[in-house]
Formats: C-alpha cells, structure tokens, sequence
C-alpha cells in the first residue's frame, strides 16, 4: 500500500479521524502538524474535522559529522530529549552536542517565527491536540511534540500519521493517549517509501497550507 502524495494520505487519515469525531471521541479538537511534511497531511485532517490548524516545530538533533543519525530531538524552548543509549554506542558526549544543539535551536526558532507571522502559538488547554505527521519510523522528534503538548494541559493528546513503523507505533502509545495509522507494515525501512510523491516541501508550501498571506 502506497499513498500518492501527502493530499491523499491527509484525505485518508482525516476519513478514519472523523469517524472517532463523530463517535464523540475527538471534542473540541485543534491539530498541530509538524512541519514540514506534517502540514500537507494535518491540512486536510483540519478542514475535515472543522478545527484549527497550527504547526507544532520539532528539530531533530543529528550526530555530530552524520547529521542523518538522529541522537535527540527538541520542540520550543524546552530541553532537548537525548537518546542516551545512542549517545553511549557512539560515543558522544552531550558537550560535543552543544554546537548542533544551537544551530537546530536557531533553525526552530526561525521557523516559528516564519510560519505564525507574529500570531500567538494556540493554547492546548482543555483541548482534543491531534498531532500530525506524515509518518512515524523511531518517534524521536513525535516524543519530543508530544511531552511538549503535554506540559501545557491538554484534555486528550493524540498522535496520527498515515504510516507508521509498528515500533515508532508502540513506543508512542506511552506517550499519547491514542495513536491513529493506518498502516503500520513490519518492512517500514523509511516514510518516503510508502509514498509515490514524497517530495521535500517549502516554506512556502507550509505557508499556504497555513493560508498565511506575507
């Protein structure tokens, strides 16, 4: 099974959601998308469901010199969460961390500032947070979203993504309340590949999936 493109995997994923809308499962609902790719998706989850869109931003920490080797992850100013057991086979320390730590940490940053023009980050409180990807391998960077929606009192926090790897799946189902795939197959190797068009999306495209106007 492999979507089209990010539209039909956020038209499917947004069927299954709201049928537990409906169910009265999901009430007073707002989704949160990690962008990038978790835009194109939470697009098309947001409008089905009647609900607010904004974008929740996470930076992956990589390896120092193997950027692609996820070690960590953080979301807004919190501290970043480490993956002490990669950290020690690879025999990093935290310190040798700090100067990729600042750059995702400006990266972050500028993309918040990007994306909200100005407007406030929306308030969780006593809310339905679905959080939106476009898919789920390790769940570092879905960790660190989801403890950062946590933190500010949220009703019920769920995570939701058109594929997952059925271990990203399970370790996340300690972190959120439910966690929505609809695929999970056991040969997951990488997002990309249960999709036809997985191309890397823009600023822009994130801007106009937020309908922001500059």
């Amino acid at each position: 099974m492999r979507f089209r493109d990010r539209r039909q995997a956020g038209e499917e994923l947004a069927e299954t959601l709201r049928i537990r809308q409906r169910e009265g499962a999901l009430p007073d609902p707002l989704v949160l998308a990690l962008p990038r790719g978790g835009v194109a998706v939470a697009r098309e989850v947001a409008d089905a469901l009647d609900a607010p869109l904004d974008v929740l931003v996470v930076r992956k920490i990589g390896a120092p010199h193997q950027e692609e080797l996820g070690v960590g992850a953080m979301a807004g100013d919190e501290v970043p969460l480490l993956d002490e057991d990669a950290l020690r086979h690879l025999g990093i320390g935290e310190a040798a961390l700090a100067p990729v730590i600042e750059r995702e940490r400006a990266e972050l940053r500028r993309r918040e500032r990007l994306y909200r023009q100005g407007r406030p980050a929306p308030d969780p409180r006593g809310r339905t947070v679905i959080v939106v990807d476009d898919g789920l391998a390790t769940g570092s960077t879905a960790r660190a979203a989801l403890r950062f929606v946590r933190r500010q009192a949220p009703e019920k926090v769920l995570l939701a993504a058109p594929v997952c790897s059925p271990e990203g799946a399970e370790l996340m189902s300690a972190e959120a309340d439910e966690v929505i795939c609809l695929h999970r197959p056991a040969a997951f190797m990488a997002v990309g590949l249960w999709y036809e068009n997985f191309d890397q999306l823009t600023d822009q495209d994130v801007l106009e999936a937020l309908h922001v106007q500059l």
